[in-house]
C-alpha cells in the first residue's frame, strides 16, 4: 500500500473517462500520484467512477464497489470513494447498503473529493487533464445531459437537462491538448447535435467543429452520438469541406418501424430516417456511418423486426452495434409498458440482426483491398503495428494490422497504408 497514491477505476463510457482524467489532474496537482484502471491497485485510496446506464453496467459497478469494500475490510486499502452515474441516481440506497465507502459523489460534485482529502482545486489546472488514452488522441466532452425523453433511456434521469460547454472553453482545452501532442479528437456528448440549443435556441455544432478544425495541429476530428430528429444538416458541409474532420458520424437510430419509433418516443419517423441516411450519403460521399439499434423493445412484433432487418440491408452501415432491450426503473417504458418480448426471442433477434451486419461489414471491408488509406498507429502488438483509418474510432471500430516487417513505425504517427487483406472487422495493410 503506497501512501498518497490513488487508484482511479473508470467504468462505462468515454464521458466518464473525461471526468476521471479531470479529477486525476487535480489530484496530481495536489501532490498525489495516480494510477488508472490498474490490474493491481496499489494505493491507499481507491476512487471508482461508476456507470448506471443499463442493468449490466449497474451490476458491474456494484460488483466493483463490493470488491474494493472487501479490500478495505481486509486492510489492503485505507479509503474508498465512489462517484459517477450510479451514485448520482442511487446514492441513498448505496450509502445504506455499502457503508465501507467513505463517501459517495454524484455525476457533477466529484471535485468535492479534494475538499474531503483536505485539498482544493488548483486554478492553473482547469482545462487540463491527465490523459489515460494513448498520448495522440483524446476525448472532448462538449456538453452534459440530455433534453430528450426516449421511453427506454435513464440518461436524463441521471444527467439532467442538456448543458452546453462554452465554445471558448472547449477550444481552449483543444489547444492545450494539441500542445501536449494530441492529434486526434473524439467529440462526445449525450447528444452532440443539440449543442448550443440551451444557450440561444440554435444548434451551433457546425460552427464549433469548424472552429476546432481551424486549430493548427488538429489532424483528425471524429463525431459521436448525434440524434436523428432535427439533424443540423449544415454540419455535413463542415464534414465535407474540412479535410481534418473525419468522414464519420455516429448516430444512434435504435429502430426503423414507425410503431417502435413512436413507442420509443423518438420524435422521428421511418421515412425521416430513410431521408436522413440518403442525404448524409449524398452530401458527404464516402462517409462511414455508425449506429446503434435495439431489439426486443416492448411491443416489437415480428413485422417490426423484419422492417429493421430490411432497413439494415438497405442502409449498409459501415459500423453498427445492437443490444436487446432491458427495462430500466424510472423510465417511461419501465413504468408504462410490459416487457413482453421473451428473452429467447430478444436473443434470437439480436443474433440474426448482427449476422446480417457481419456479412455487410465483411463486404464493405473487402472493397478496401487495394486502396491506400491514411492510418494512425496506436500501438504495437506481437508481429503487428495496430492502427486506424479516419473511419475507425478507438476501441469500437475495425483496426488496421501492419506487419512489423514493413519497418519501424512511430506510435501516434500517420502513414499511407495499402490495404492487402480484410476480415469482417479488421484490415491488413503494408506501408509502401
Amino acid at each position: 500500500m503506497r501512501n498518497n497514491h490513488i487508484d482511479i477505476i473508470t467504468l462505462g463510457c468515454s464521458k466518464n473517462l473525461v471526468d476521471s482524467e479531470t479529477l486525476m489532474k487535480q489530484l496530481e496537482a495536489n501532490g498525489y500520484t495516480c494510477s488508472h484502471d490498474s490490474d493491481d491497485p496499489e494505493g491507499d485510496i481507491v476512487v471508482i467512477n461508476t456507470c448506471g446506464f443499463i442493468q449490466d453496467a449497474k451490476e458491474e459497478s456494484i460488483n466493483t464497489i463490493l470488491s474494493f469494500a472487501q479490500e478495505k475490510d481486509e486492510g489492503r486499502i485505507k479509503s474508498l470513494y465512489v462517484m459517477g452515474c450510479l451514485s448520482q441516481r442511487y446514492m441513498r440506497e448505496l450509502e445504506e447498503e455499502i457503508p465501507q465507502v467513505d463517501r459517495f459523489y454524484g455525476k457533477f460534485d466529484y471535485m468535492k473529493l479534494l475538499e474531503d482529502l483536505g485539498k482544493a482545486p488548483v486554478p492553473s489546472c482547469i482545462g487540463y487533464r491527465h490523459l489515460t488514452t494513448p498520448s495522440h488522441y483524446a476525448y472532448i466532452k462538449i456538453s452534459e445531459g440530455c433534453d430528450r425523453r426516449c421511453a427506454y433511456c435513464a440518461i436524463p434521469l441521471i444527467t439532467g437537462r442538456h448543458v452546453s460547454r462554452p465554445k471558448d472553453e472547449i477550444l481552449h482545452e483543444v489547444r492545450n491538448l494539441v500542445a501536449e501532442g494530441v492529434k486526434e479528437f473524439q467529440i462526445i456528448a449525450q447528444e452532440l447535435t443539440y449543442y448550443g440549443v440551451d444557450i440561444d435556441g440554435k444548434r451551433h455544432i457546425a460552427d464549433l467543429i469548424s472552429d476546432m478544425a481551424d486549430i493548427e495541429g488538429v489532424e483528425w476530428i471524429r463525431l459521436h452520438y448525434g440524434y436523428p430528429s432535427q439533424f443540423p444538416y449544415e454540419l455535413l458541409d463542415v464534414i465535407r469541406e474540412k479535410s481534418n474532420v473525419c468522414k464519420y458520424i455516429d448516430i444512434a437510430l435504435q429502430h426503423i418501424s414507425d410503431n417502435m419509433l413512436k413507442r420509443m418516443h423518438r420524435h422521428v419517423s421511418k421515412e425521416d430516417t430513410y431521408e436522413l441516411i440518403r442525404r448524409i450519403r449524398r452530401e458527404v460521399p464516402g462517409i462511414h456511418l455508425r449506429t446503434t439499434l435495439m431489439v426486443g423493445f416492448p411491443g416489437e412484433t415480428d413485422n417490426d423486426f423484419r422492417e429493421l432487418i430490411e432497413f439494415v440491408k438497405w442502409a449498409r452501415f459501415e459500423r453498427m452495434g445492437a443490444f436487446a432491450y432491458s427495462e430500466e426503473d424510472g423510465t417511461y417504458s419501465g413504468e408504462n409498458y410490459d416487457d413482453d418480448v421473451p428473452e429467447d426471442v430478444k436473443s434470437a433477434r439480436l443474433d440474426k440482426l448482427m449476422a446480417v451486419q457481419q456479412r455487410i461489414s465483411a463486404e464493405i471491408e473487402a472493397e478496401k483491398i487495394g486502396t491506400t488509406m491514411k492510418v494512425i498507429i496506436d500501438r504495437k502488438e506481437g508481429d503487428y503495428y495496430i492502427g486506424r483509418t479516419e473511419f475507425c474510432s478507438p476501441e469500437v471500430d475495425p483496426e488496421v494490422l501492419v506487419p512489423v516487417s514493413c519497418g519501424i513505425l512511430g506510435i501516434g504517427s500517420f502513414y499511407d497504408v495499402t490495404i492487402t487483406g480484410a476480415e469482417e472487422f479488421d484490415l491488413y495493410g503494408e506501408v509502401r
